[in-house]
């Protein structure tokens, strides 16, 4: 495996502690180890154990100078989610980051979703950020400052078969800004990052033949014309706690080859006239 080569100052989060929720894997994980690479140590929680404490085995076999503890947690679950922050603080001493990573999704296209699947993305992805906040915040952050950032998707333009997961989404994004606006004088800044398309292989194991099918048209659709890396979203979440974005609260970065902007459509669009008109228009103003 490639070593790691951090883009940041080495030891620029030394002393400082982390939790990372789905750290074990994907965009988790690549944060992780960019926080570890600088010296902080992390707290990985998630509801599967045994990925936490294998990403915890490896990186801290690697020599980085931070260390990685797992934590088993159910984001769900409020209870849990208090007590992963008690542990931190009582073991650590303090909580100086928070990164919400942890969520999930399923491919569906929206007349096929049920209302429990769709409750359980939303109770996942938009309440388990809540609870992890309000709790974070409740524990220490209040009282001593701190950073929080929160991982979204770039869905703004809508993105077909993750109604379910943009909503929630959508969801965390106005979150973060209201937080931002309650808790500055508390010194705790919120910030999102946006991901586009980003290749991992958990990501595309997850999703299979339908990921491979559509990634075709997802390219044409990206202006960058290539997914993205891991470490390119670890990076932005670290800028964002790091002290160089000191003012920077209630804002999200979009880590996404300019997708957010794209005009093209992430679906083709099998009939082409389906939507009336009010008015006229020439021939040549239609397809």
């Amino acid at each position: 495996m490639e070593s790691w080569k951090s883009a940041f100052r080495a030891n620029l989060f030394d002393g400082k502690v982390a939790i990372v929720t789905g750290g074990g894997t994907g965009l988790g994980l690549a944060i992780t180890e960019e926080l570890c690479s600088l010296g902080c140590t992390v707290i990985i929680g998630a509801r599967k154990l045994e990925r936490c404490e294998e990403a915890a085995q490896r990186l801290n076999s690697e020599g980085h100078p931070g260390t990685v503890v797992p934590y088993a947690m159910d984001l769900r679950d409020e209870a849990s989610v208090n007590n992963l922050m008690k542990f931190v603080v009582e073991r650590f001493g303090k909580i100086d980051f928070l990164v919400n990573n942890a969520g999930g999704q399923f491919l569906k296209s929206a007349e096929e979703i049920s209302a429990n699947g769709f409750r359980a993305v939303v109770d996942t992805n938009l309440t388990g950020t809540f609870l992890a906040c309000h709790a974070a915040y409740h524990a220490w952050m209040k009282d001593h400052g701190g950073a929080i950032v929160n991982i979204i998707m770039s869905m703004r333009n809508g993105f077909p078969m993750m109604a379910h997961s943009g909503a929630a989404r959508a969801g965390v994004e106005n979150l973060t800004r209201s937080l931002a606006l309650e808790w500055v004088n508390a010194g705790v800044r919120l910030n999102c990052v946006s991901p586009g398309i980003i290749y991992t292989e958990s990501g595309f194991a997850n999703y299979g033949p339908v990921a491979e099918k559509l990634l075709p048209q997802l390219m044409k659709a990206i202006p960058a014309k290539r997914l993205g890396t891991p470490q390119e979203t670890a990076g932005a979440a670290v800028f964002l706690l790091s002290p160089a974005a000191a003012y920077i609260t209630g804002t999200t970065v979009d880590v996404d080859g300019g997708l957010g902007m794209s005009y093209l459509p992430l679906v083709r669009i099998k009939n082409k006239n389906r939507l009336g008109v009010y008015g006229t228009l020439p021939p040549k103003a239609k397809l």
